[in-house]
């Protein structure tokens, strides 16, 4: 299988480079007369498109969405479903000095001892702009859950040492940092600034709440659906953790302090992230992931050239000094995928999905 698809009844293929003619995907399983808002893939593409604010890159991109096939008169035909953004503002002499040096940090290193091919120019497939495909097939299966009453929200709940402390859904998407602690997110914005005057980057941790997921979704033993979120949210660039409810906390806690109490009503609490035993316990599924700083900066780093000699490098060209404000949209397109792909795969299971509650006797 190739590792640019994903998915099992909800497949999508990404393909493209960042310096290419753009990029796209294709998208196999998607039921057949859903009426497809193009409106609302391309608001997911904008969220997700550089150049959006002084604290992401500069590089100028419409990200404007093509339908190539799929689609007849606004409604799917249950044919793989091809959507693609060409690339226009292309800049490849910004990477010239980058032609025969590796980027500490970057994948490309990797990637040239995996592959022995090197494609310098915006790092090709290793670039965040892949991430434009994610975004386009997730945005497809959010309308999806959708009809079934399940949303996905994420926000960054620290930059570098500054933690958000309250929890404003309305707030985020109303500044730049995407976060939904107002007071915090100014603190953000002016430490990312501060860090990309100085040629430097930073990390930060995005939080998702998956809201509406019923009781049932996962596959024990080996695709548990929280390994699969983790694998998912673990494919995109710079991210480098992930954790469920209170996560690693946990691991300090005793059992009687730990555990979320099941009444009625079905479980109530965060503290496992609305996921036991691998499967969906019909709560809100919360978890973390952490995104580490960039590695394009301008301070000098140790590397080595492509014949392995030692070479000090500075990375000049458009790039963001804090990538988790635009891994947002990113990973809620992730899940998205990951949970409209479970959602089909319990159907085929049971034929209905379970609700909190329900008698399985």
């Amino acid at each position: 299988m190739s590792s640019n698809t994903f998915g099992t009844l909800f497949r999508v293929t990404s393909f493209g480079e960042s310096h290419g003619a753009g990029i796209g995907v294709v998208i196999d399983g998607v039921p057949p007369r859903l009426k497809l808002d193009l409106a609302a893939v391309q608001r997911q593409l904008d969220r997700r498109r550089p150049g959006q604010s002084r604290i992401t890159s500069p590089r100028a991109e419409t990200d404007k969405v093509e339908v190539l096939s799929g689609l007849h008169e606004g409604e799917t035909t249950g044919a793989p479903l091809t959507l693609f953004v060409r690339n226009s503002d292309t800049r490849p002499e910004d990477y010239e000095n980058l032609r025969n040096t590796f980027r500490p940090g970057h994948a490309d290193y990797s990637w040239f001892k995996k592959y022995g091919v090197r494609d310098y120019l915006g790092g090709g497939r290793a670039s965040g702009r892949e991430t434009i495909a994610r975004v386009a097939a997730g945005a497809v299966a959010r309308q999806i859950l959708a009809v079934r009453g399940i949303h996905i929200l994420a926000h960054v709940v620290s930059v570098g040492d500054i933690d958000a402390h309250t929890f404003d859904p309305e707030a985020i998407e109303a500044n730049p940092v995407r976060c939904a602690d107002p007071d915090a997110a100014a603190k953000m914005e002016a430490l990312i600034l501060q860090v990309k005057e100085q040629g430097d980057s930073i990390g930060g941790v995005v939080e998702l709440r998956c809201q509406g997921v019923p009781t049932g979704l996962g596959d024990p033993v080996f695709d548990k659906l929280d390994a699969r979120l983790a694998a998912a949210m673990l494919s995109i660039g710079a991210t480098k953790g992930v954790e469920f409810g209170m996560g690693f906390a946990l691991a300090r806690m005793r059992g009687s302090e730990a555990h979320d109490p099941i009444g009625p009503e079905g479980v109530r609490g965060e503290r496992a992230g609305g996921i036991l035993g691998g499967v969906s316990n019909g709560g809100e599924i919360v978890f973390r992931v952490a995104v580490k700083p960039p590695a394009s900066i301008r301070h000098e780093q140790n590397t080595v050239t492509l014949d392995n000699q030692p070479h000090r490098i500075a990375v000049q060209g458009r790039h963001d000094p804090c990538i988790a404000p635009r891994v947002v949209p990113v990973a809620e397109a992730m899940a998205a995928l990951v949970l409209v792909d479970a959602l089909m795969r319990q159907i085929a299971l049971r034929g209905v999905l379970p609700e909190a509650g329900e008698d399985d006797a």
